[in-house]
């Protein structure tokens, strides 16, 4: 028999889910500067005041929302490296990075959200840094296995940035030689930057055949990391 502090525990996390669904509804048909608490409270039917007490302000619901693409996108990363468990080291960077592209191509209005221009007035709290860093986790993780493994190539580093190489090993991954660190941070930013093109329309009537370009542009980065 369920408790009434049981009932009231389940009634809080659907109420908050529905709050959260109609937020990002709101999100494909509005954008997330629109984001209003009372449009979203208007939609469940609710009294503003009553969705106040699970979301305090708009910011709190943004960061909410955050949060969960942020996951749901790791979750998908984290599932390909997973399921890519004992493939060769480039087979299993590409398997993310498809991944990676899949989720934004079926979620493309939370992956703007994380990855698409700034919220006016937004500023994201420290409790979004885990989520968000779970895509790239999971990439050092292949590289850090064929480190310990296969081996990487030998990548060069300009003696310029050699120092600010060390400092990215020491924040992002301290088993890594600082050539790797360097070359990793690049592929992390050209990865993203080849699913925001394809998503915001940059490759229209440049490229067909997107996948395909994909592939082989990712596999383009596994290279440039040192995986073999």
């Amino acid at each position: 028999m369920s408790t009434p502090q049981g009932a009231r525990a389940r009634a809080r996390i659907e109420v908050t889910a529905a709050i959260k669904e109609a937020a990002r509804r709101q999100l494909a048909e509005e954008g997330a500067a629109r984001l209003s608490l009372r449009a979203v409270a208007r939609e469940l039917g609710m009294v503003s005041s009553a969705l106040y007490r699970y979301f305090p302000s708009r910011d709190e619901l943004l960061t909410a929302l955050i949060i969960d693409a942020y996951d749901s996108l790791g979750e998908a990363a984290e599932r390909a490296r997973d399921a890519a468990d004992g493939a060769a080291p480039v087979a299993r960077w590409t398997a993310v990075c498809e991944a990676v592209r899949g989720w934004a191509l079926a979620h493309p209005h939370e992956y703007a959200l994380i990855y698409g221009s700034p919220v006016p007035g937004y500023s994201a709290p420290q409790t979004t840094i885990r989520a968000a860093a779970r895509v790239g986790l999971a990439l050092i993780g292949i590289i850090r296995d064929a480190h310990e493994g296969p081996g990487l190539a030998d990548l060069p580093l300009p003696a310029s940035l050699r120092p600010e190489a060390e400092r990215m090993a020491a924040d992002l991954a301290p088993e890594l030689p600082p050539e790797v660190a360097v070359a990793m941070v690049a592929a992390w930013a050209q990865l993203f930057g080849l699913v925001g093109f394809e998503l915001f329309g940059q490759f229209t009537n440049v490229v067909e055949d997107r996948e395909t370009f994909f592939r082989h542009a990712v596999t383009g980065l596994a290279h440039g990391v040192g995986l073999r």
